[in-house]
């Protein structure tokens, strides 16, 4: 009989087991690639939901602010309205007069005039302080002005017309005489 050698098996040899691992080292490595762009994505969608989370929690409260402002400022414009023809009777009333039955009747409607006042006042009306008060263009509308140099340069020596703030909001500003001069100027203008 004839011996047949049997060679033993030692698996794949050096080259063989290269071949085969590469394959599946770029397999791992593509699927590595893939794993990490997925969590990448993941991140900046998670980053989209949490900036438009915070977005719609500023729009609520944005929404919710200008509700509240609307509801606390809601009778504004019938106020400014009203001021004007308020004004006149304030002036009405105001007037110097001789006749006793005149100034009954002028009595009377003074005591209108201040009630109405009073409720505008308990709303939130409130008339901006502007004679002999320092210029404030905020507050005051400059619409006339005067050199008196016995007074401070820049006070307001007589109110035009009475400016008024509605809930520390600018109703309308108060229109003023000012008091300008100045030293260097010959003519005091």
């Amino acid at each position: 009989m004839e011996e047949k050698k049997v060679e033993q098996f030692n698996g794949p040899s050096e080259d063989e087991k290269n071949v085969e691992e590469t394959p599946k080292k770029e397999k791992k490595s593509k699927q590595k690639l893939h794993l990490e762009s997925l969590e990448l994505e993941i991140g900046v969608l998670k980053d989209k939901l949490l900036r438009n989370t915070a977005e719609l929690e500023n729009f609520k409260r944005r929404m919710t602010q200008e509700r509240i402002n609307d509801r606390k400022f809601a009778s504004k414009n019938l106020i400014l309205d009203l001021l004007q023809p308020l004004d006149q009777m304030d002036k009405i009333v105001n007037m110097p007069t001789d006749n006793e039955m005149l100034k009954n009747f002028l009595y009377g409607f003074k005591m209108l005039n201040d009630q109405f006042f009073q409720i505008l006042t308990n709303d939130g009306l409130k008339e901006i302080e502007a004679l002999n008060q320092q210029f404030d263009p905020k507050f005051h509308h400059a619409v006339e002005k005067e050199a008196d140099e016995t007074k401070a340069n820049g006070i307001n020596l007589a109110v035009i017309q009475k400016g008024y703030l509605y809930k520390d909001q600018l109703l309308r500003p108060a229109m003023v005489k000012i008091n300008e001069w100045s030293e260097k100027n010959g003519k005091n203008k």
